[in-house]
């Protein structure tokens, strides 16, 4: 039964003590982590395919109902994330509530969503990039702009940027945030200017029929939606590096959560507003609109905030992926090196590298689409883990201290469970088979090293490590004390 052993909330408080890591964001810095992250591909793509194909006008809808199931998750992890304020997000939300093993597993799902969804964006994020050269009369040649079994050798500017990011990401956090800054307001004015000048031209008449496709068709395109909301949970991962997170955390995760949708709905609404549903399908439907009205500098203008879109979701993409390892292994289920804090920039620079490296290499090599489609079903499995450890947390620990509590939260908890459940099993049979064969390959791990080497397993070299730590934590105290 040690494989369902449980983290005490006790060794949680340890941790957040004796990390190291330096607490430096605020409720703003926590709300554009989760617009970097949230606003990407999504706004500049799939809604255009999604009008088309399944929602029409609706898709207004579609987003209100993918809002809607992500806020049930925002406010579960808005309770944990101020409850618990420790690095990892589900992983360690899990840990506390329904075991070791379980909790492995949803760490082993991150690395899909995470590791695989920053490689992916980076193979976009050169696509961009290479359109927006070719517009301007620059052609890079194929071999350097695409991976081997793409026809090319190599792509460079995918691994590039993810070397780039990797480089501010070791700096520090509080250098990431403001270069996120940056990069969120220009990839939000892109679509301010884009609202501003679609909006006179709408046109109610091509909002008739509404519902082209009736109510499945909302439903079948908030399957699809869903997608863009991907990642939001990444903002948990930053709770020990927030300055109060008590109140930040769920400020900045509802923040961002609300602020995107209302974006999307509003993108929605002027590009099926301006031209007929029907002729959105297409990889482009922001820069076609634009055209259409004669503004010849759309491609560029979507070009642009595409490109800054993409380099914030993988910014977020690397820094969660990196902390979610650095709580893994400070619990013993990966090696000590990944917990490793630098003196002077306070990152846990070695496992930031190896997490830089192993995506840029992804990025550059591997036909990321074979694998890419994993990422829904380990970010879903996330979620329902953490949806079910909320509940379990208010009733195995009720005297734990909440500054945020989730308003009825077993409803709020169950209909996430019930939306998360629903659209996980729209998955396709290829991606149940290849993430069973990636859970495969992490209990083979776990149970090969994770669970000999769990701190919470006494005489193993990581309970003697955070053992060790607590006590240094205390005498240091002691020395303040007198």
């Amino acid at each position: 039964m040690q494989i369902l052993r449980t983290k005490p909330i006790a060794a949680f408080q340890q941790d957040i003590a004796t990390s190291g890591l330096k607490k430096s964001l605020g409720a703003l810095d926590i709300t554009l982590l989760g617009l970097g992250i949230i606003i990407g591909t999504g706004i500049f793509v799939l809604t255009g395919v999604v009008a088309a194909e399944y929602s029409g006008p609706g898709i207004m809808l579609s987003f209100v109902l993918a809002g809607i199931t992500c806020a049930f998750v925002a406010m579960a992890y808005s309770e944990l994330a101020a409850a618990l304020p420790v690095a990892g997000s589900g992983y360690t939300y899990t840990y506390s509530t329904l075991g070791e093993i379980v909790a492995w597993l949803v760490g082993w799902g991150l690395v899909l969503e995470y590791s695989v969804g920053s490689a992916t964006v980076a193979v976009g994020w050169s696509a961009y990039l290479n359109g927006l050269l070719k517009s301007a009369g620059i052609y890079l040649p194929q071999a350097l702009t695409a991976g081997p079994m793409e026809g090319g050798t190599v792509n460079l500017p995918a691994m590039l940027i993810v070397w780039f990011i990797t480089g501010l990401l070791v700096r520090g956090i509080q250098e990431s945030a403001r270069v996120n800054k940056i990069l969120v307001f220009v990839k939000v004015t892109a679509i301010f200017l884009f609202l501003f000048f679609a909006a006179p031209s709408i046109d109610p008449a091509n909002w008739q029929p509404f519902l082209p496709y009736g109510w499945h068709g909302v439903s079948a395109g908030t399957a699809i939606i869903f997608f863009s909301y991907i990642g939001f949970d990444c903002i948990a991962t930053a709770a020990e590096e927030t300055k109060n997170p008590n109140r930040d955390m769920p400020i900045g995760i509802i923040s961002s959560l609300t602020i995107c949708t209302l974006l999307y709905m509003a993108v929605s609404a002027a590009l099926t507003g301006v031209v007929p549903y029907t002729e959105l399908n297409n990889a482009e439907p922001v820069a076609y609109v634009l055209r259409h009205l004669g503004y010849s500098f759309g491609s560029a203008l979507v070009g642009t905030g595409a490109l800054c879109g993409l380099s914030t979701v993988i910014l977020v993409f690397l820094y969660a992926q990196s902390r979610a390892f650095f709580a893994m292994s400070r619990d013993g289920l990966l090696p000590e090196l990944f917990s490793k804090v630098h003196p002077k920039y306070n990152t846990p620079v070695e496992i930031t590298l190896i997490v830089g490296t192993l995506v840029s290499l992804m990025a550059g090599f591997t036909p990321i689409d074979i694998i890419a489609e994993m990422t829904s079903a380990g970010t879903l499995f996330a979620f329902i883990c953490s949806l079910a450890g909320v509940m379990m947390l208010r009733k195995k620990h009720p005297e734990l201290k909440r500054p945020f509590k989730c308003p009825a939260l077993y409803p709020m908890a169950t209909l996430g469970l019930i939306f998360c459940a629903y659209i996980f099993s729209n998955l396709s049979a290829h991606t149940f088979e290849l993430f069973g064969t990636w859970l495969t390959i992490g209990l083979i791990i776990y149970f090969a090293y994770g669970r000999l080497h769990s701190a919470l397993r006494p005489g193993s070299r990581a309970h003697a490590a955070h053992a060790a730590r607590v006590a240094a934590a205390e005498q240091r105290a002691a020395t303040e004390a007198e």
